[in-house]
């Protein structure tokens, strides 16, 4: 099989309660590490913050290189 490289272009739509619009955005930034909250329940209790939903709404393969491989 061969190998290839792709970049990946994703936007997400994300709810999220937070104390202010600046937490809310910092947050989100910091704990989406794919379409799945990373953040643990510690994390939630010590910045005062729930990821509500999380919904894809781009999801675009821009680019695609074949990578040669060593044998």
């Amino acid at each position: 099989m061969k190998l290839f490289r792709v970049s990946l272009h994703r936007d997400y739509i994300v709810q999220i309660e937070a104390r202010n619009e600046k937490e809310a955005k910092r947050l989100t930034e910091f704990y989406l590490t794919t379409p799945v909250d990373g953040s643990r329940q510690k994390d939630r209790e010590e910045h005062s913050f729930r990821i509500e939903e999380i919904e894809m709404v781009t999801n675009d393969a821009i680019e695609v290189e074949e990578v040669e491989q060593e044998i």
